[in-house]
């Protein structure tokens, strides 16, 4: 090669990014962290108000994760899974099983949330193929689901702008209405016949598809991606009831939900439910590096035992499968929940009071449709007219235009269309939720209002 390569001054391509946006220039960059606060170029500080995509937990250069990383390079930074193993990875295992809801004894480490519904798919699939049932082929899901972007987690997802285009990639999965409270298809208004018409329409369904179904996976809880939909109580134990009496196995992503951002460490806990997979990642390293996990009861896991030749192995693996560094970043993510006793009533329960009267004062704007939240964890819908639910145009992008209008306030945030997600870190004070509440309050006014 002769010449020189012409490059272009910032050649990276940006995930969910219209890159039109940034021919001449790049994205805000951050370059330092301290606690719940992120620092650009120019030395500017910024509130991590989504805790870097739903990622961090207990703020950015925890001194007790800093070490664990530390400490884990001097030994060893990655070596296969493949055949060999580790202490770190091992030790992690013990201690989500003994955290995990009951039954939930086995675990399979990959490197993203994706990752993790790809292989809780593959597991259901296969588990039914062993046991001699293979007509069950089907999976079932939530219509507005959002489980990863690789070919299989997008099967399993049910967001048309994400997924639609790929279509014909995609294996056939069952849809299972979203329940919805703010948006639904029924006549009636009342909330308690709404729930009522889901209820009935996802036994339907489970019912109907039971003989081919591997599985139903579900957001345990909330849908993060469809806008922070929150389930009706009760809805995920009807799924867990409905699922058993079928004999179906129930897949939970709990790669959002997780480590904490409801106020329990699982959000499956709530409802006192066990799925029979559960898929982990974000927040399971504290936000600090790339792992996942796939959970499996000992039922799942004894149908893939059997000798070389039966073929009962899963052929399945990542080359950073369970990597070392990842894993004591995890342990020490585990060992600060413990030590700042992060999710005690004493200590979470300050901060989630703070939040919802934070959300209660944005559902009272003019534009701000409906705010849904669970524990730190939650978005704010505007809408164009609050009477009729009417949205914004979407070319508008008024989501969009908020975040940066609450950028220049020095917080950052991240909208799903028009809603505007608040999901700080648990290590977020009291006076860092006025911080993301004020902002977030002055933004809506000042686009929505003028």
């Amino acid at each position: 090669m002769t010449g020189k390569k012409e490059i272009p001054i910032d050649p990276v391509w940006y995930p969910f990014t219209q890159m039109q946006e940034f021919t001449d220039h790049s994205p805000l960059s951050v370059v330092a962290a301290q606690g719940c606060w992120l620092e650009d170029e120019q030395g500017k500080r910024y509130l991590d108000g989504v805790s870097s995509l739903w990622a961090n937990v207990h703020g950015h250069r925890h001194p007790v994760i800093d070490k664990a990383i530390r400490e884990q390079m001097e030994r060893v930074s990655h070596s296969t899974m493949l055949g060999l193993s580790h202490p770190g990875g091992i030790e992690l295992a013990r201690q989500l099983v003994q955290r995990a809801p009951e039954g939930l004894s086995r675990i399979f480490y990959s490197d993203s949330g994706a990752t993790s519904v790809e292989i809780s798919l593959k597991m259901a699939y296969q588990y039914w193929q062993l046991l001699g049932e293979t007509q069950r082929y089907k999976f079932l899901k939530l219509s507005e689901a959002y489980h990863g972007d690789t070919i299989g987690a997008i099967s399993l997802g049910g967001m048309d702008l994400f997924h639609e285009r790929f279509d014909r990639l995609l294996f056939q999965s069952i849809k299972v209405p979203t329940p919805d409270l703010y948006r639904h298809p029924f006549a009636e208004n009342d909330e308690g016949h709404v729930v009522e018409h889901y209820f009935a329409l996802s036994e339907d369904l489970i019912k109907k598809h039971a003989e081919h179904a591997c599985g139903f996976i579900v957001e345990p809880l909330i849908q993060g991606a469809a806008g922070m939909i929150v389930h009706p109580p009760g809805y995920l134990k009807h799924l867990r009831d409905l699922t058993s009496k079928y004999n179906i196995l129930l897949i939970a992503d709990e790669v959002a939900v997780g480590f904490g951002r409801t106020g329990k460490m699982f959000a499956s806990e709530w409802e006192n439910v066990s799925p029979d997979l559960l898929c982990l990642g974000k927040g399971i390293t504290g936000g600090y590096m790339p792992l996942a996990a796939t959970m499996a009861t000992e039922q799942i896991f004894s149908a893939f035992l059997g000798d070389f030749e039966e073929l009962k192995t899963f052929f399945h693996g990542h080359t950073y499968t369970g990597n070392p560094l990842a894993c004591a970043a995890a342990l020490a993510s585990l060992q600060v929940f413990e030590e700042e006793r992060t999710l005690d009533d004493s200590v979470f329960g300050p901060k989630a009071n703070k939040y919802s009267e934070g959300m209660k004062r944005l559902e009272q704007l003019e534009h701000v449709g409906s705010v849904r939240y669970r524990g730190l964890m939650g978005g704010v819908e505007v809408v164009k007219d609050k009477t009729t639910k009417e949205p914004y145009p979407f070319e508008e992008r008024i989501g969009y235009q908020i975040i940066l209008e609450a950028r220049k306030q020095g917080v950052i945030l991240r909208p799903l269309g028009d809603v505007i997600v608040l999901m700080p870190p648990l290590a977020v004070s009291l006076e860092e939720l006025d911080i993301l509440f004020a902002a977030t309050e002055k933004a809506i006014r000042k686009i929505t209002e003028g």
